[in-house]
């Protein structure tokens, strides 16, 4: 089967389909879906996967502007990656951006530079400036 071919990954009544992006693919544009996706060839431009899981494969090259529901790198990574609840990167993986989520996981190994920013719930950000502010005005 042909590698840039949707695979069925799950056994169950309900399967998980995602879509694969092939060793020998080369890709550039705008990329968005309504299901997972991995990518093992090579893309430029801007990834959106709003509600779906971004994998760069071992083999994969991406340098765009990611936006997805979680994002696992095990290839290359080449630009900012913004995802709602979840970043891995991988001992093979090597990440050139800034991460920005819920959950970011850095294997030993992995390469990474950037900048990472977590994002919290919107009451807990909300008393972070507060609680800072006060400190600094009793030291004072």
């Amino acid at each position: 089967m042909p590698e840039s071919i949707r695979k069925d990954t799950s056994a169950s009544s309900q399967s998980h389909v995602q879509a694969i992006i092939g060793r020998s693919i080369v890709l550039k544009g705008e990329l968005s879906a309504d299901e997972d996706l991995v990518i093992e060839g090579q893309f430029e431009g801007t990834v959106n996967l709003q509600d779906h899981c971004l994998t760069v494969g071992a083999n994969g090259k991406v340098k765009a502007e990611i936006q997805a529901r979680q994002v696992v790198i095990l290839g290359s990574v080449n630009g900012n990656v913004n995802a709602r609840e979840k970043i891995e990167v991988r001992r093979s993986g090597n990440v050139t951006g800034d991460l920005t989520s819920a959950s970011i996981s850095i294997e030993e190994g992995a390469y990474f530079k950037g900048s990472i920013d977590i994002l919290r719930e919107g009451r807990q950000e909300e008393r972070t400036p507060l609680a800072a502010a006060t400190l600094y005005e009793d030291n004072e």
